[in-house]
């Protein structure tokens, strides 16, 4: 005799329900796990691209000022630049050119020398 629906189980009669809500839970939530991470990929990439294009610029910006320090730092565009703010430079007289010979490097059996003095002036 057939058994009545009844007296049968709550597991037995919502267990296949629970497994396809189950099944559709896992497949949604991997849908949703694959979008996000396509959205991050997308996300990453344009932040590369920004910061690539960024650091593109510095380092035009970086070139074109040291081409424009080592036009400034040139001998003629000093003396002109000085000629224009009136600074009353002239070139030093021979007189005040002091010139330092250098020293020999001490050998490992010679005591160290006194390299420089001042003189006192009285």
């Amino acid at each position: 005799m057939a058994k009545n629906r009844k007296s049968q189980s709550a597991t037995i009669r919502f267990g296949p329900a629970l497994k396809a809500l189950f099944l559709c839970l896992l497949i949604a939530g991997s849908a949703v796990g694959y979008v996000w991470q396509k959205s991050q990929i997308y996300q990453l990439g344009k932040d590369i691209r920004q910061r690539e294009t960024a650091l593109k610029q510095l380092r035009d910006d970086n070139q074109r000022l040291s081409d424009q320090l080592a036009i400034l730092r040139l001998p003629m565009k000093l003396d002109e630049r000085a000629r224009q703010l009136n600074l009353g430079l002239v070139p030093a007289q021979p007189s005040q050119v002091v010139r330092v010979q250098e020293m020999p490097a001490p050998t490992a059996g010679t005591p160290p020398r006194q390299v420089a003095s001042r003189a006192v002036m009285d």
